[in-house]
């Protein structure tokens, strides 16, 4: 697989400003140029075994740290394109690195996943067992790498195109979200669920595991520890519910699922990412996949919404970012970096059913369909079919050669 690495040029001339400045007092991107990768200009991938285009472009931002303004990001992404040289595979990820050498792992993952998945021959036959064997196989390179995981890791949120399929593996709270045509609206449909304490079936398992869950306010004994109930994940506050080894004051991860992070793998958080599938239509828009400084403080509503208003993505992912980081600083003295991808489908008119107002979703967790549809074609069959008959066609030609930008801008920050 031919391969393109390296970061992006954003496309703004470098800024002299001084990094200890008061950034509250100035633009998102002219106070931040020399901090800010953004796409030039939109790309495009076509999907030939169903005749559609994915039209994509990414922003990724360093947080703002008043006291470090020298940290490095620690989001990186991947956006891999034709994998197994087939045009109508294509991959997209989201990585939120934390803890000390969070960077580190995040630019590990970011090297590895996509490539175990592209040489995976499985893929085709089972995405879903096939994302399952390389997070779990990356998590175990990470571990006996040169890089010291035991209280560091990232998130991992990823998009697998395979003809009019999505595949959506998350491990982690970083978050991928659908916009779907209802009628006259454009609603929002979640595509992975935060793995954290909030969520009662994630808790009760690393409870099961040996974790203690506690807010920070609780282990410092201001709070009663046994009151194990800290609201919802959006009205949360700042002290989140934590994982904290039976007799220890660590590692305070606020996630329950992530790659890397060997200590609190003792106590139940796991690299097994959860899997939603989710077979295109014509009322699928377009799709975002972020790291969770964009989804901290905005919903995945006020995303789509957003994104949906914008007629150029690259003005959506600028304008996104820039709500997110004018909130951070709002609501805090400072902003977690910050990564969105946004990805629009052109050209589905031909794509499922009719009949069919939003696509089929399976969730691994449970293996229930969550919205009920007809079932659409083989897509597998399709996709290599596909393949296979515009090997020889001229107007992919200048797709043949498969590309991944896989970039980094590489900060510490608590584990979170």
């Amino acid at each position: 697989m031919g391969c393109v690495h390296g970061k992006c040029c954003c496309g703004h001339r470098s800024s002299s400003d001084d990094d200890s400045r008061d950034y509250r007092e100035h633009g998102f991107i002219h106070g931040h140029r020399k901090n800010v990768i953004a796409q030039r200009s939109l790309k495009r991938v076509p999907v030939p075994s169903h005749n559609f285009i994915l039209e994509y472009t990414y922003l990724t931002q360093r947080g703002y740290y008043p006291d470090s303004p020298d940290k490095e990001n620690q989001d990186s992404f991947c956006i891999s394109t034709q994998l197994q040289g087939n045009p109508s595979v294509h991959f997209f990820g989201v990585y939120d690195g934390h803890g000390q050498f969070g960077s580190q792992c995040s630019n590990f993952v970011k090297d590895r996943l996509a490539d175990k998945l592209s040489n995976d021959p499985a893929l085709l036959d089972d995405p879903v067992q096939a994302y399952n064997s390389a997070f779990l196989a990356t998590n175990q390179e990470l571990r006996t790498s040169e890089i010291d995981d035991s209280m560091s890791g990232t998130t991992a949120i990823t998009v697998l195109v395979v003809g009019d399929t999505l595949y959506v593996a998350n491990v982690g709270d970083s978050r991928a979200v659908l916009a779907v045509k209802d009628g006259n609206r454009i609603v929002a449909e979640d595509l992975s669920s935060d793995q954290t304490p909030f969520r009662r079936d994630e808790y009760e398992r690393v409870k099961l595991c040996g974790a203690r869950v506690l807010s920070v306010d609780q282990v410092e004994g201001l709070k009663d520890p046994d009151v194990q109930h800290w609201g919802d994940e959006e009205s949360r506050g700042g002290d989140p519910p934590r994982l904290w080894v039976p007799n220890g004051m660590y590692p305070g991860t606020a996630f329950t699922r992530s790659i890397g992070d060997s200590l609190a793998e003792t106590i139940g958080v796991v690299a097994i990412p959860e899997v939603k599938t989710v077979q295109l239509t014509p009322n699928h828009l377009f799709f975002v996949v972020a790291s969770d400084g964009i989804f901290e403080f905005l919903t995945s509503k006020t995303v789509v919404d957003m994104a949906a208003s914008y007629t150029n993505p690259q003005d959506a992912c600028t304008a996104i970012a820039e709500e997110s980081y004018k909130l951070w600083l709002e609501l805090e003295n400072r902003t977690d970096d910050i990564t969105i991808i946004i990805v629009h489908i052109k050209g589905t008119s031909g794509v499922g059913s009719n009949e069919i107002n939003v696509g089929t979703v399976m969730n691994s967790r449970t293996g229930t369909l969550e919205v009920s549809a007809t079932p659409g074609s083989d897509v597998y069959r399709s996709v290599r079919t596909g393949y296979s008959d515009l090997q020889s066609c001229q107007h992919v030609a200048s797709m043949t050669n498969p590309a991944i930008e896989a970039h980094s801008t590489a900060c510490p920050r608590p584990i979170e």
